[in-house]
């Protein structure tokens, strides 16, 4: 990873085995339009939401770059024209 601590590497440096913070989570998943600052990740993980799946080491929740993006892309319904389309 480049750049100072908690800076994102460039997509070009990118991989799916890369852990996450909180903070670095909340930041990537701005990209997906999906807007979660990081105590919200931490209360839906507390809570058994259906936030994004992390991991803990040593008791310290890490989020898996590729489990964030498969989790974002989930979230994105189809293209509708209305409403009343299903999803």
């Amino acid at each position: 990873m480049t750049g100072g601590p908690g800076e994102l590497p460039h997509p070009a440096e990118e991989r799916d085995e890369d852990l996450l913070t909180r903070a670095q989570a909340s930041e990537y998943l701005a990209r997906f339009h999906i807007g979660l600052k990081p105590a919200t990740l931490a209360r839906l993980w507390s809570v058994g939401g259906d936030g994004p799946p992390c991991r803990h080491i040593r008791g310290k929740p890490w989020y898996p770059r590729g489990e964030l993006r498969a989790w974002a892309l989930s979230q994105q319904t189809r293209l509708r024209r209305s409403r009343r389309e299903t999803r």
